[in-house]
């Protein structure tokens, strides 16, 4: 589904160019969970930004399903670390925003939203406004908008890193079980080695400023809620830390 072949990206500022990805050459299947970790910095956000059509290669090309990935894509959704709630508005206009703005029917995006809403547990705060929200239900909201679209493929960058370890945990186990129910294709960016184990199937490996790949591992036990407490998963994270530490 997601094709990036020699993709680089040099961003062009007031001291000079800035490289940020090198050479990236990456295959990502349909339905495929996969997780991307680095040192900050190294271009990981910048993925990201490609696929979302936010920035531009400058150099090879970067498609989905065949296609170039350029912005507005209407099956691709994306998920920022800081949320991106307008806060003025509350859970359940944030959720429907991307309904609003298609011109879906206020009584049918709210059908719809009401119904992912419940799934992740925040139908009851749906009159609430951000400001009045933790953490992990702005999340949730999150979560829910980039959902109600129904993408194909979502992208995520580092979602659950200012949650607490709790919650963390929870959100990971929640984004894991729809996934399953769901069969998109999600590509994440993470700075934790047991979340990028516990989420990807795939797990790519970026080396420091400019990024480029230094390693793919395959992660076959990933799709359990039990594999945090197995063997295997403590063997895939140790053989990430070793990926990043050798680079």
């Amino acid at each position: 589904m997601i094709k990036f072949e020699g993709a680089s990206v040099t961003y062009q500022t007031d001291a000079g160019p800035h490289p940020a990805l090198s050479g990236i050459d990456l295959d990502i299947p349909g339905g495929e969970p996969c997780v991307v970790i680095g040192p900050t910095g190294c271009g990981k956000t910048t993925l990201l930004f490609l696929l979302a059509g936010l920035v531009s290669s400058s150099a090879g090309s970067v498609q989905i399903d065949g296609d170039q990935a350029l912005r507005g894509r209407r099956e691709t959704s994306l998920i920022l670390q800081q949320h991106g709630l307008f806060p003025w508005k509350n859970a359940l206009a944030n959720v429907t925003l991307g309904l609003t703005i298609r011109g879906i029917p206020r009584g049918e995006r709210n059908e719809q939203a009401g119904e992912l809403m419940r799934e992740l547990g925040i139908w009851d705060i749906r009159d609430s406004y951000p400001p009045q929200l933790s953490g992990g239900q702005k999340q949730r909201v999150a979560i829910a908008r980039s959902l109600v679209t129904e993408p194909d493929l979502l992208l995520m960058d580092e979602p659950f890193s200012a949650l607490d370890a709790m919650t963390r945990e929870t959100l990971q186990n929640l984004l894991l079980r729809i996934w399953k129910e769901r069969n998109f294709t999600f590509l994440m960016v993470s700075h934790g080695i047991e979340e990028a184990v516990f989420l990807g199937r795939r797990i790519v490996v970026l080396s420091e400023r400019p990024g480029h790949i230094l390693t793919v591992l395959d992660n076959p036990g990933m799709g359990a809620e039990s594999f945090r407490l197995s063997d295997e998963f403590h063997r895939q994270c140790i053989q990430v830390r070793r990926a990043l530490e050798d680079r």
